[in-house]
């Protein structure tokens, strides 16, 4: 592993030396934002020995830099109050020109698939169309970062949208929603350019997000960061660990499995009957078709004829990226496998497994979570000869054979290919950009810990202080609480959004954070609620306020504590503005216990900006609940309608407490 890397960095300076020019990280283009008044890092390789110089036309000042022994230099200098747009020279004897840029403020927006859900995309926020119509906005600039997996830390990353953009028409539409309706907002509030960095990836949860070293801190990470060392010390030693694990694990599994008889794959046979399975149409989704709990194991199978001319040759099948993982069969016999959704399937057909007329492939598919089957274009599935293709797309015929991966071992994920491999994304995609100078970070995530609400409590603010520490700076970090979603419950139950909603206030315990309560603008029926432009607005509200000293409300009503008053419980909020309001007749949302632990439906009613909550069925309440539910009806708002977070007032054990 050493010894490649060393081949690399010569093969490197090689180039620079031709080029004589030095390299920056995609971070720095044209069209890019720093952050105003302060000192921002430009750095970079060329060859060892170089005097590097650096000219911002902004003070046309000359900051020179030498390179270290392996070819890096860095240089701080001094940006101004908010304008541009400027240039800035980079030389060390050829010059780069970086043009364009402004200084404003910078945000980095991470999380999971709510911030990284697009203006137009597969998300579509609602008014998209008018929206990206009316994107010009020069002074907003957009960054996008690939996404990248990476068992070691990454020193430098790629954009998807070839560096920094102006915001239009054009460059909105696959960019951030929530970013994009951020930045315009702190855009229109400060009159200043504000750039932002779009680091997201769907369904991935915060362990993916932070460093080894400190994962390492929580035992519930330790095999994993084990083997991530291990990767970086001996990458084959580590890969032969993974297959192991892997061995141990699909032969537990095959136990389970009714579609495995010991090793062999009996619902790929070619004879196999399968006139008694159902039908889904692919490209698509297993949950929208088939099943909306199906978070396990499926087979797919289709019949495909062949005549005398495909039997030539071997033939190339194509499967685009199959959202999880498969195993792939023809006629009874594997020709390819792949553990993750990045991963575009290439495999293929041998000669000696064609025959002519009926052929049978197979796909047995693995989801780790979230949607899972084979998306995309219809025209990305397909087997090939060379010369014609046979379309994959159309009806399938299905089997669910493990409804849910709870009732096997759990996986272990690749380190190499798998997101949700813990670390992976941290080196990946948020290592390439430290120390890159910026205001703060807003961020949307913790759909992917839900099951983990309890690990949560330490995971995320120990997430928060590592990214604070890798930037050396206690940045403003401002998240987005979950929203409401799935089916409304009838009667008081557990549930494990509303402990990772609880979670998410503890962290407010940190210093400079701050939370935008989404409990009012969900979809029961979409994880992916559509009004994204509230949602940066709720966020511009917190960093107007605490970033940028303006005066405005940004907060909803926040419990602060109880009083027993006989059969009542009376509750006390923060940030109510000067005065609580019920949005609707009366006030919903609040249950009420006894020691019994058995909640009930309440009655709340507001006196002297106060709650009072009491119940006929609980005559010694001693706990209070509001909105603890996956999608609660409540409607509790302060005076400038946000509003108010869910809580309770119990800390009696939850379904999440033992998940890891």
């Amino acid at each position: 592993m050493k010894k490649i890397a060393v081949l690399s960095l010569v093969a490197m300076s090689f180039c620079w030396s031709i080029n004589a020019k030095p390299v920056l990280p995609a971070v720095f283009s044209d069209n890019m934002v720093l952050q105003q008044q302060t000192q921002v890092p430009i750095w970079g390789q060329a060859d060892k020995g170089k005097k590097i110089k650096v000219i911002p036309s902004w003070d046309g000042k000359t900051y020179t830099v030498s390179t270290d022994a392996d070819g890096n230099w860095k240089v701080e200098i001094p940006t101004p109050k908010a304008g541009g747009p400027y240039n800035i020279s980079i030389s060390d004897g050829k010059e780069i020109k970086l043009s364009n840029v402004m200084i404003g403020e910078v945000w980095i927006c991470s999380g999971q698939s709510n911030m990284e859900m697009p203006v137009k995309g597969w998300g579509r926020v609602q008014n998209f169309q008018q929206e990206i119509d009316n994107a010009n906005h020069p002074d907003i600039r957009l960054y996008q970062v690939k996404k990248t997996v990476s068992p070691i830390p990454l020193t430098t990353g790629e954009s998807t949208m070839g560096g920094w953009q102006n915001c239009s028409p054009q460059t909105v539409e696959d960019f951030s929603a929530i970013a994009y309706f951020f930045a315009r907002e702190l855009n229109q509030k400060l009159n200043v350019p504000v750039g932002v960095i779009d680091v997201t990836w769907g369904g991935t949860p915060a362990e993916s997000w932070t460093s080894t070293g400190t994962l390492n801190l929580m035992s519930d990470f330790h095999n994993e960061v084990t083997l991530l060392r291990k990767a970086e010390e001996n990458m084959p030693e580590a890969m032969a660990t993974y297959k192991q694990m892997m061995d141990e694990w699909e032969t537990e599994v095959r136990k389970k499995d009714p579609g495995y008889e010991g090793k062999q794959a009996k619902w790929a046979a070619i004879d196999y009957n399968d006139d008694s399975w159902g039908k889904i149409q692919l490209p698509g989704f297993i949950e929208e078709q088939v099943n909306p709990k199906f978070e396990g194991f499926m087979w797919l199978r289709r019949e495909i004829e062949l005549s005398d001319e495909w039997l030539k040759r071997d033939l190339k099948i194509e499967l685009n990226q199959i959202d999880d993982d498969d195993i792939t069969f023809f006629n009874g016999q594997e020709i390819g496998r792949t553990y993750g959704i990045g991963t575009v399937r290439h495999y293929t057909i041998p000669r000696d497994l064609l025959r002519k007329g009926k052929n049978v492939l197979t796909i047995y598919l693995g989801d780790t979570g979230g949607n899972s089957g084979i998306p995309g274009d219809p025209s990305m599935l397909y087997i090939t000869n060379g010369k014609k293709k046979i379309s994959l797309a159309g009806e399938w015929k299905q089997r669910i054979s493990i409804l849910n991966k709870n009732e096997v071992p759990r996986q272990p994920l690749s380190f190499q290919t798998c997101q949700y491999y813990p670390a992976v994304l941290f080196n990946g995609m948020l290592r390439p950009l430290i120390p890159f100078e910026m205001k703060g970070v807003i961020w949307y995530q913790g759909e992917a810990n839900a099951s983990r609400a309890y690990q949560y409590r330490d995971l995320f603010p120990l997430m928060i202080r590592d990214w604070r520490s890798q930037w050396n700076k206690d940045f403003p970090f401002y998240f987005v609480q979950l929203a409401n979603f799935m089916q409304r419950a009838d009667k008081p139950e557990e549930s494990a959004w509303a402990e990772l909603r609880e979670a998410q206030s503890q962290t407010l315990e940190l210093e400079n954070t701050g939370m935008a309560v989404t409990i009012d603008i969900g979809d029961a029926n979409d994880i992916h609620p559509k009004n994204k432009q509230e949602v940066g607005r709720r966020l511009s509200l917190i960093a107007l306020n605490q970033a940028y000293d303006k005066k405005n409300s940004y907060s909803g009503p926040q419990y602060s504590h109880m009083c027993l008053k006989n059969n009542e419980i009376e509750l006390a909020f923060k940030h109510t503005d000067g005065q609580l309001i019920a949005k609707g007749e009366e006030l919903k949302g609040f249950t009420i216990a006894g020691v019994d632990h058995k909640f009930y439906p309440a009655t709340a009613r507001i006196v002297d900006n106060k709650v009072i909550v009491s119940s006929e069925k609980v005559p010694y309440p001693v706990a209070v609940r509001y909105a603890w539910a996956n999608n609660p009806e409540c409607n509790l708002y302060n005076k400038t309608g946000l509003p108010a977070s869910p809580f309770r007032t119990d800390d009696w054990p939850g379904v999440t407490l033992n998940n890891k």
